[in-house]
């Protein structure tokens, strides 16, 4: 009979996003054991990242090896529509997926559980335990980056809808705006998104610009057309959340993504124009994400110890999908 304690448990935790992905090894307070980021190579093509996501969980994996700690389960996150109950990634543009069983193959590459979830409302499950909105029953958290997605909790639960729930960024904004490449016209992220605000301006002004960031200086430094172009995404966005309030009236909206933390700039005027919109409305509180690019991997970890042990439902714990 060996003598001695049994090793320390974790579940590896793993957020794919369109360019890298942040890895990490979670105890069960969401404490990290051990992290790393690497590339996501999706100009090789789908099956690519696959590969990528597979070496990394055997990475991490070996990690776990090496500090004596059990691992429980993964938790894999990715971006565009997922149906986490089918661990399948229905579609995502950003990485070429249809239609494809991804948690069954990488369980079968790398033998262990692996729960499958969605990056945006992994993001909001770990604002709403650990973030900004910890312990709202109903909140709204907006991803704003190269494309804009949401994701909802409604009476303390993730909102999925066979994983379509959430595109707020193909919300229509401008009946008569710029096409998307969603085959709409007019959605927010045209105009809002980090990508569309960078577009919105070249086309404004003439002068490329390389991001949102690089507008977002230009307006604090008082420049006229950078001011018009980040005045109509806010506008889009008040527009946008007008409606997501009406019709979900949430106690918090939460935004994250780098121009969430742009020094006030997005989020003062936003707070305004939403204010004005507003009349019998429940107004939420509307606040930047605190747990910055690591949301969704924490928010992945969140899922593999929920479909490890579930959760109890207590007040102010956001209980996992049924």
């Amino acid at each position: 009979m060996t003598g001695g304690p049994p090793p320390s448990e974790c579940v590896i935790a793993l957020d794919v996003g369109g360019t890298g992905m942040k890895g990490a090894l979670l105890d069960r307070g969401s404490g990290v054991l051990a992290a790393e980021r690497r590339p996501t190579p999706r100009a090789d093509g789908p099956e690519a990242v696959v590969d990528a996501i597979v070496a990394a969980l055997a990475s991490l994996a070996g990690r776990a090896r090496e500090l004596g700690l059990a691992v429980r389960r993964a938790g894999v996150v990715v971006p565009g529509i997922v149906d986490a109950d089918r661990a399948l990634a229905v579609y995502s543009a950003n990485i070429g997926w249809r239609g494809l069983p991804l948690g069954r193959i990488l369980r079968e590459r790398t033998g262990l559980p692996v729960t499958l979830g969605h990056d945006v409302r992994a993001g909001a499950l770990a604002e709403v335990r650990l973030g900004a909105a910890r312990g709202a029953q109903d909140a709204l958290f907006v991803a704003i980056g190269t494309g804009i997605s949401a994701a909802i909790v409604h009476d303390g639960r993730l909102l999925s809808a066979g994983g379509y729930a959430g595109e707020l960024g193909h919300v229509v904004v401008e009946p008569d705006g710029l096409p998307c490449p969603c085959g709409g016209s007019g959605c927010l992220e045209t105009i809002a998104s980090a990508a569309g605000i960078a577009r919105c301006y070249t086309a404004h002004s003439g002068r490329p610009v390389e991001g949102a960031a690089e507008v977002a200086a230009r307006l604090a430094g008082g420049e006229a057309a950078a001011r018009a172009v980040w005045r109509r995404a806010v506008e889009g966005l008040a527009t946008a959340l007008t409606t997501a309030v009406t019709l979900l009236a949430p106690e918090v909206v939460v935004l994250g993504g780098g121009l969430a933390e742009s020094d006030g700039l997005l989020l003062e005027p936003l707070r305004e124009c939403l204010e004005e919109r507003l009349t019998f409305q429940r107004r939420p509180r509307l606040t930047a994400a605190v747990l910055g690019d690591e949301a969704g991997c924490l928010g992945a970890g969140l899922h593999a110890w929920d479909a490890e042990t579930p959760v109890r439902t207590v007040p102010g714990t956001l209980r996992p999908p049924a």
